[in-house]
């Protein structure tokens, strides 16, 4: 989640995987406080050794496991006493990456793995946060999702695709169950890699660079119910920051 500093306390963002790592530092460099949440303690504390020495005092780490019912509301009544408001939220859960074989090799435990991972956990994060922000117009929520769900990336991933479509489906649902909500709900939709400088491929989005345009995204607080679809660096000017669909 995320908050501005000049209008309330902080937001929340979600840190699973390499997705996930991007919103928190940029929006931390804009003048936000970030609270960050992770089941992960060792990832957050180099979250903290990436972050400046002069905003590292805006950045607020929580150890928190947003992906069962109790475990989201415990960590929204935590996080609602270190910093008192919510005004913005950006979800992006999950991880990266999964190979595991062809589905004759897999097992139920598996399956049931992968969807709790990208979609349930997705769903109890929202249900709990959501709440924080939807009566608000000058409030965000948005996800940052992948574009695994669309077809099969190559042989051997087909358990990502079905938990990344099943996520991109609840993304769907939420913006037409929900068509009148006060604040902007939005989904930022990742159809390429995202990698540090040092793992750049050809197409690959620097982390650095998204995180900027999803700040900037939530800073903006214009349109509501929109998909941005980002499959190259160029995107993220002509999607995101000029709005270009």
């Amino acid at each position: 989640m995320i908050g501005s500093v000049s209008q309330h306390q902080a937001w929340p963002g979600w840190m699973t995987g390499t997705e996930g790592r991007n919103p928190g530092p940029s929006h931390h460099f804009k003048g936000f406080k970030v609270a960050v949440i992770s089941r992960d303690s060792a990832r957050l504390d180099r979250l903290k050794d990436f972050v400046s020495p002069s905003t590292k005092g805006n950045l607020i780490t929580l150890v928190g496991n947003v992906g069962s019912e109790d475990g989201a509301e415990e960590a929204k009544q935590a996080l609602l006493k270190l910093v008192g408001n919510v005004t913005d939220v950006v979800s992006s859960l999950g991880f990266s990456w999964w190979q595991g074989g062809p589905p004759h090799t897999q097992t139920v435990k598996e399956l049931n793995w992968v969807i709790d991972t990208l979609l349930l956990s997705t769903f109890t994060s929202w249900k709990a946060f959501f709440p924080l922000v939807r009566d608000d117009s000058d409030c965000t929520y948005t996800f940052i999702t992948g574009g695994a769900g669309d077809k099969l990336l190559m042989p051997g991933t087909g358990f990502l695709t079905v938990g990344a479509a099943s996520a991109l489906a609840f993304c769907q649902i939420l913006r037409e169950e929900y068509p009148d909500v006060s604040c902007k709900l939005n989904q930022v939709k990742i159809n390429t890699g995202v990698g540090t400088p040092e793992r750049m491929a050809p197409g690959f989005l620097n982390h650095l660079e998204l995180g900027e345009a999803v700040a900037t995204l939530i800073e903006r607080r214009t349109a509501s119910h929109t998909v941005y679809p980002v499959s190259c660096p160029a995107d993220l000017k002509t999607v995101i920051l000029e709005g270009n669909l």
